[in-house]
């Protein structure tokens, strides 16, 4: 069976994309009350990974010239970005479920690990909502500076989930956003502060 406009590797992508998911129903099938609030750190987890994973993109193309599979992570970037927003989306489903009433939703905002949360959601929403051809035709130069605001969103992420444990457990989110941190600052360094030759004389 194909799907119109959907290529078999891109078929291939998103049922990898979909395993992370696929392991979480079984718990809900057995006899453990909580198994539904355990869901919150998996999906989170499964979110901010593969959000990260789709922003190295641009940085692996810069440091990786010239080889293929930059391009190939560049190419299906889109698809494994939505695949993270559908992550967060399931991630503050389940949130809202287990907090139960908005009274208590409400209360939580003030806590570091839950506005930071919130806010990176209401950054991603557009994010998603646009990523498509159609947005980026409509948006014309507009759709970059929307993108932008990936980065500020990631940040929340970092701190959203640093924060989670009272800081306690900030090893874990360190080390899985190290090497977009890295790219990050590759590319800083490559676009501003690497030496150039000086301009020969005209």
């Amino acid at each position: 069976m194909t799907f119109p406009g959907y290529k078999p590797s891109t078929l291939a992508l998103w049922a990898v994309l979909a395993l992370p998911a696929l392991t979480m129903i079984s718990p809900l099938l057995g006899d453990d009350d909580r198994a539904f609030h355990r869901l919150l750190h998996p999906t989170g987890e499964w979110a901010a990974r593969l959000m990260i994973i789709g922003m190295m993109a641009s940085g692996l193309m810069l440091l990786f010239k010239g080889r293929q599979w930059p391009r190939w992570l560049m190419h299906h970037r889109r698809d494994i970005e939505v695949a993270a927003f559908v992550y967060a989306a399931l991630h503050t489903l389940v949130y809202v479920i287990d907090r139960g009433t908005l009274a208590r939703i409400i209360e939580a905002l003030p806590e570091t690990f839950i506005w930071t949360g919130w806010l990176a959601m209401a950054l991603f929403l557009p994010l998603a909502v646009t990523s498509n051809n159609a947005a980026q035709r409509w948006l014309h130069s507009g759709w970059k500076t929307l993108q932008r605001a990936a980065y500020p969103a990631a940040v929340l992420v970092l701190i959203h989930w640093a924060a989670l444990h009272d800081w306690g457990s900030w090893q874990a989110p360190a080390i899985q956003f190290a090497p977009l941190v890295a790219l990050w600052a590759y590319r800083l360094w490559y676009w501003y502060l690497r030496p150039r030759a000086p301009l020969a004389a005209a």
